[in-house]
């Protein structure tokens, strides 16, 4: 289950207090997934289209709360591998007006409104769930590697009333407008956390900071593991090379020529040929230090240069 289906169903398990955290919520859902369809003689219907069945149940337990009868129905998507979408049917009742009406959905003259009137908004907890409603009717969150959250708005208007909202209650949200839609984001795991924390959803922050964790731990051991990795190459191919010079130098009878700190080196080094600079130093008789090793090492492989 992807992270944004996590978020959906706590967010869609937490149950609002009052009726004025209802209609903020149905504000929020209506207003990132919602449409209204005009039907001739002044009479309207209203859909909601959702990807989440929990969400679906949620506004339909919503509506039902306030007595709007609504209908859930489903379809396929033609792309995105053929994804089962849910639609929720409101007719345009007088009792399912009023409600939308006093949701900030539509006006009295049943227009659709860009955003709800700040009275739907105008309480902290109506604030969360405004800000509850719109991430599970066009929220989406995506990491732990390059975390980002949206929410979807028809409208930059929207966009920017979300990101209003969100910064009355100390979330960030930056506003962008995508031409046939807008949104409202945040990138970086302690500011989406802040947006998830206003909205309620505390288990969907712990787990999305869990996994920022694991992932940057996964990534830090991974890099050690490939400069381990890189090291060890570095020094099996200059060991290698080492062992070559010594060789060459005894097949052309000049290694007991050599200076006694030379032939003890290329000694140590043939006896023990997986053995690094600092250990090939303590075995020195006496002990010698890593870089006297390595300049040792160093001129053998220039002597046995042609």
């Amino acid at each position: 289950m992807s992270l944004s289906d996590d978020l959906r169903n706590e967010l869609a398990a937490i149950a609002p207090r009052s009726d004025c955290d209802r209609l903020a919520e149905l504000s929020g859902l209506f207003h990132a997934a919602g449409s209204v369809h005009l039907q001739g003689r002044g009479r309207v219907a209203v859909h909601l289209d959702v990807a989440n069945p929990a969400v679906a149940r949620r506004a339909f337990s919503l509506l039902r709360d306030f007595g709007v009868t609504s209908e859930i129905r489903t379809y396929r998507q033609h792309a995105f591998e053929r994804a089962t979408r849910y639609q929720l049917h409101v007719a345009g009742d007088d009792r399912a007006l009023q409600v939308l009406y006093e949701a900030g959905v539509l006006t009295q003259r049943l227009a659709p409104l860009e955003h709800p009137p700040r009275r739907v908004v105008a309480r902290a907890c109506c604030r969360a769930a405004y800000l509850r409603g719109a991430l599970l009717g066009g929220g989406s969150l995506t990491g732990p590697r390059a975390p980002h959250l949206e929410l979807r708005s028809a409208s930059l208007g929207g966009a920017e009333f979300i990101s209003e909202v969100a910064g009355r209650e100390g979330a960030a949200l930056a506003v962008l407008d995508r031409g046939r839609h807008a949104v409202a984001y945040a990138k970086g795991t302690e500011s989406i956390a802040d947006v998830l924390v206003a909205a309620g959803a505390s288990d969907a922050v712990l787990a999305f900071q869990e996994s920022a964790v694991m992932a940057l731990t996964r990534a830090r051991a991974n890099r050690l593991a490939n400069a381990d990795h890189a090291n060890l190459v570095r020094a099996s191919r200059a060991a290698h090379a080492q062992l070559r010079a010594v060789e060459q130098l005894r097949q052309n009878g000049e290694l007991a020529d050599l200076a006694r700190p030379l032939r003890e080196i290329a000694d140590l080094r043939v006896r023990h040929p997986t053995l690094s600079l600092r250990e090939l130093a303590l075995k020195c008789r006496p002990p010698a230090t890593k870089a006297a090793v390595h300049r040792r090492l160093r001129k053998l492989q220039r002597l046995a240069e042609p």
